[in-house]
């Protein structure tokens, strides 16, 4: 939750001239609802716009809410679902985040599902079983199809806006232990398809190492991405 719509504008006219072909590097800016069709009309030919979240609901009483159609009226391309933040403030459930991955492929609009373990999680060594649990639930009655149309995050949440990381190698070993249970789920030809990012405190400092590990296929940034220039050399590192 940053930026006036100034600030957003101000932002979007110094990258969008400056993002890769997307053959090269898929580049995406998860905004606010209110700014979507602002950064929709200036997004140029490289770079896409998504939501930061959206509703499970087609339409109706549910007041303050963003459908789909809503999305997709404005160009809109890509959602972010799930985030670790919707599900500790807002008691986003499992069960919420599949039936709003249904919606988004319904719309043909690309779910970023996100997962990822508390600190107390990590250290009683329940990483897997509980990124396992979510990612079942995530995917629960998708069709093979379908689950290639999704990307997928882990995000472990000790380590979002902490200045904490992942190491290259337990972030690695998670996502790998992610393919692993999507392959289970379906087949290899969906594990290896499916993109699965990094994400947390990912910074310019440390993305070279991160994108170098053999499972890790991208990275989903938060507060590293706000500012123009660093934006930049993060996709200038995705690029590489």
């Amino acid at each position: 939750m940053y930026k006036t719509r100034d600030e957003a504008l101000s932002f979007i006219y110094e990258v969008a001239k400056l993002i890769p072909d997307p053959d090269a590097v898929e580049t995406v800016i998860c905004a606010p609802s209110i700014m979507l069709r602002d950064l929709v009309k200036r997004e140029d030919e490289h770079l896409r716009i998504g939501a930061q979240n959206m509703s499970q609901f087609d339409e109706g009483a549910y007041t303050g809410e963003i459908s789909a159609t809503m999305l997709t009226s404005y160009g809109v391309e890509y959602v972010v679902l799930g985030h670790s933040e919707r599900r500790q403030y807002f008691y986003e459930d499992d069960a919420m985040i599949n039936a709003k991955t249904k919606q988004a492929l319904k719309h043909q609009i690309t779910p970023i599902i996100c997962v990822g373990e508390s600190l107390g999680t990590r250290e009683s060594n329940q990483t897997n079983a509980f990124v396992k649990e979510q990612i079942t639930e995530a995917f629960k009655g998708i069709p093979k199809e379908d689950a290639l149309k999704t990307i997928v995050a882990y995000e472990p949440i000790w380590a979002i806006g902490t200045g904490k990381t992942a190491t290259k190698e337990q972030a690695n070993d998670t996502i790998s232990f992610i393919r692993q249970t999507i392959e289970a789920l379906y087949d290899a030809s969906v594990s290896d398809g499916i993109r699965i990012l990094y994400g947390g405190s990912v910074k310019p400092g440390n993305i070279d190492e991160l994108l170098s590990m053999s499972d890790i296929d991208g990275a989903l940034i938060g507060g590293a991405s706000l500012d123009p220039q660093s934006y930049l050399q993060l996709v200038q590192a995705a690029l590489k």
